[in-house]
């Protein structure tokens, strides 16, 4: 899976913009607007949360595991509605973001989380860091199969009879291209270089072939309860998130020109997050990439 490092170069170097701009709690993960986009974002991903609540049990008494809790949205959602919450991180700025605001977030690698580590759960939620679980060499070693089985059997580790999981991911979609095609020298606008660029702003990760394969190695730890696309939904959560993050403001202003020595040393950096091209948004709408929420439920 991508290592500290490449999960660091992506969140840590965007914490500082993130919060600025979207707030220090804010969610970066795809809202559910449900097709009403004249919702806010906010209201969006109050929706989301209220589903997550809804599907999987987060009130009061009930222990929460989140597996990549980010800068601590569902964490402190959970909170609000009395949960206890545990969440997991690999970005250090994510992590210590979660401390300051009072979370129970841990600098550990969610493959490692298993029932020896937190104890048992009521109820597990990952929003956004499934990407992140396989390498591009691993899907060429043919591991990405065996690294979610391992995932969902620690998952399952913590879980009670009959608890839920709530996996929420981006998958590659019915256009997707074969990963020999994607290059940095591919014309500017091809499907290839797209990808390329999405590579750069997350380096070392490959995501799911899709749905079935995300059922099957939940199997035979979980059962499919219900899951829906929000690919249109994500495309209208980068909107709105590229409006905010590129509202001028001098605090962000001052801390870009701190970066400066990183962009004139780093190919990788101009690419990922200066290049002027929404990677993610441009996949989805071409349908390179698709989005699924996920409802899973411990079977035995």
């Amino acid at each position: 899976m991508a290592n500290r490092a490449d999960i660091e170069f992506t969140y840590t170097t965007i914490d500082r913009i993130f919060r600025l701009s979207l707030g220090e709690l804010a969610d970066f993960s795809g809202a559910k607007y449900d097709g009403d986009f004249s919702l806010t974002l906010e209201q969006a991903q109050r929706r989301k949360h209220d589903y997550i609540a809804e599907q999987i049990g987060i009130g009061p008494g009930r222990r929460l595991l989140d597996l990549g809790c980010g800068w601590g949205a569902l964490l402190n959602y959970g909170r609000e509605r009395g949960a206890a919450g545990v969440g997991v991180a690999l970005s250090a700025a994510q992590v210590a973001s979660c401390r300051r605001h009072g979370l129970d977030a841990h600098l550990k690698d969610a493959r490692e989380v298993d029932h020896d580590s937190f104890g048992g759960f009521d109820a597990v939620a990952s929003l956004g860091a499934w990407e992140h679980f396989c390498s591009p060499d691993d899907h060429r070693a043919g591991r990405q199969e065996d690294g979610y089985r391992s995932l969902f059997a620690n998952a399952a580790s913590v879980l009670p009879a009959g608890g839920r999981f709530y996996l929420q991911t981006m998958v590659f979609g019915r256009n997707m291209i074969p990963l020999e095609q994607v290059s940095e020298h591919a014309p500017r606008d091809s499907d290839a270089f797209i990808l390329f660029l999405l590579g750069c702003q997350f380096p070392g990760s490959w995501l799911p072939a899709g749905h079935d394969q995300l059922v099957r190695c939940a199997e035979p730890h979980f059962r499919l309860v219900e899951s829906s696309s929000g690919r249109l939904d994500y495309i209208e959560t980068i909107t709105q998130w590229n409006r905010r993050i590129g509202a001028p403001s001098m605090r962000k202003r001052l801390f870009k020109l701190r970066l400066l020595p990183k962009w004139l040393s780093s190919p990788e950096f101009r690419f990922a997050f200066t290049s002027g091209v929404s990677a993610n948004k441009v996949c989805f709408e071409r349908e390179l990439l698709d989005h699924h929420r996920i409802v899973f439920e411990k079977v035995g």
